[in-house]
């Protein structure tokens, strides 16, 4: 990993892709430290220092932080991220949709463009409802021209970082909210070993415990890498074929099938989906049936019904996007053009329907791992006895998935690079044997 970030920073094009990627970084976490106007930041970070958890950790993890101090940046990319699962089912539902993402460069742009404003649409519903939640907590009493100038410096903050992420995907390395995210979990790292230090000092944390959580946490990380890295081999067999006086195929290859197809999309997914059940729950705070919700979709306990719910979204989430990226009627239709087989199977719709059946039971299996590293938190808490413990399942499996997915993309570049290089010498070669 640290060679090739080391080769690619000795070249000018993946350094320049580099440092924009750390200026983005920069400028983002910049943000999440400059504070709302109208709120009392220190009254913010007590007040979710002592009703925090479940969502409002979720929340807080994709904003970097940002929450808990209420800044300018406190939505993060959530709204982005549910307005871009609408627009995914929408496209599976509607075949007009679906035609529009595949046909053309045009019909995609204008995809992206709604998926844009329904992001302002759902940073608006999120800001109205952290509005009235710091409203009815104390925090914030002005008047309603107060309250709006709050709603639409956190609606403008939400749309700054959902631009920064794409303007880090398209000028930068990796995929630009993920990397937002990733560095949002790695920065709040050192806050994390103080606060644990500090409650080791206190008493409040006993060490035995703290032991089992960090065996636990290098499980997960072992665990996390085997997920990302898993795959499922079909043996693939190319015939021979004779053209003039030249024989062609008669090689043996094979089709790789991750067991996480979906990455750590299904966990973002699903956190974001949970989300807006309790910020719609902050519009009647006052209420019975606010307090309901809120109770209802409150984390933290091992058994209950928003990790029932989580469980069966990362699962759900995992499935829908598999579907989405991974086509096997592609895949078989181009086998078959070239001559490909797989051994006791027929070409064309058979081979496309025995993927397919391989997929989903692979699929199955990454999609339980995905809910049971996304749990870890509560378990984790359990063992350790508090919610300070940090570097629960969900962070270590975003944090593993877009480091990997990162020095992944790092490599391909200086794989292509490395071709280039070749191909011009070769060509320069070639053309020093025509001149002679």
């Amino acid at each position: 990993m640290f060679g090739s970030l080391g080769d690619a920073f000795k070249l000018p094009d993946l350094k320049r892709r580099l440092l924009f990627t750390l200026g983005i970084l920069f400028i983002f976490r910049l943000g999440a430290h400059i504070p709302t106007p109208g709120v009392d930041t220190a009254a913010m970070a007590n007040l979710f220092n002592s009703v925090g958890g479940g969502v409002m950790d979720f929340l807080n993890l994709f904003s970097g932080g940002a929450l808990s101090q209420f800044s300018i940046f406190s939505l993060g990319v959530a709204p982005y991220i549910n307005s871009s699962i609408v627009m995914q089912l929408l496209v599976v539902i509607f075949p007009a949709l679906e035609k529009m993402q595949k046909d053309s460069a045009d019909g995609r742009k204008k995809l992206i463009q709604w998926t844009r404003y329904g992001s302002i649409v759902f940073a608006v519903v999120q800001a109205v409802g952290m509005t009235a939640w710091i409203g009815s907590q104390g925090i914030f009493s002005g008047t309603l021209g107060d309250a709006f100038m709050i709603v639409t410096t956190l609606t403008a903050g939400s749309l700054a970082v959902m631009w920064l992420g794409e303007e880090l995907s398209d000028h930068g390395i990796g995929n630009g909210i993920s990397l937002l995210i990733f560095a949002g979990i790695v920065a709040r790292i050192p806050e994390a070993f103080i606060r644990v230090g500090t409650m080791l000092r206190l008493g409040e944390m006993n060490f035995l415990a703290l032991l089992a959580g960090l065996v636990l946490m290098i499980v997960v990380v072992a665990g996390c890498i085997l997920l990302q890295e898993g795959q499922r081999r079909l043996p693939v067999q190319y015939a021979k074929r004779v053209v003039g006086n030249k024989v062609y195929g008669g090689q043996s290859t094979f089709i790789p099938l991750k067991i996480n197809q979906a990455g750590v999309i299904p966990i973002i997914f699903a956190s974001s989906i949970l989300i807006f059940p309790y910020t719609i729950a902050n519009f009647f705070s006052d209420s019975a049936v606010g307090a309901f919700i809120r109770d209802l979709f409150a984390a933290g306990r091992i058994f209950s019904f928003y990790t029932l719910c989580y469980v069966v979204l990362v699962v759900f989430f995992s499935y829908f996007y598999t579907a989405v990226v991974f086509n096997p009627t592609d895949i078989a239709s181009n086998m078959k053009k070239y001559g490909g087989f797989i051994l006791g199977i027929r070409p064309g719709q058979p081979t496309s329907d025995y993927i397919s059946r391989v997929m989903e039971r692979i699929t199955m299996a990454g999609g339980i791992f995905l809910a049971i590293v996304a749990i870890i938190p509560n378990v984790m808490t359990s063992i350790v006895g508090t919610r300070s413990f940090y570097f629960g399942g969900t962070a270590v499996l975003i944090v593993v998935g877009v480091a990997l997915d990162t020095i992944n993309q790092i490599e391909a570049q200086l794989l292509m690079r490395h071709y280039d290089g070749i191909l011009k010498k070769s060509g320069g070669k070639a053309g020093s044997l025509l001149r002679m």
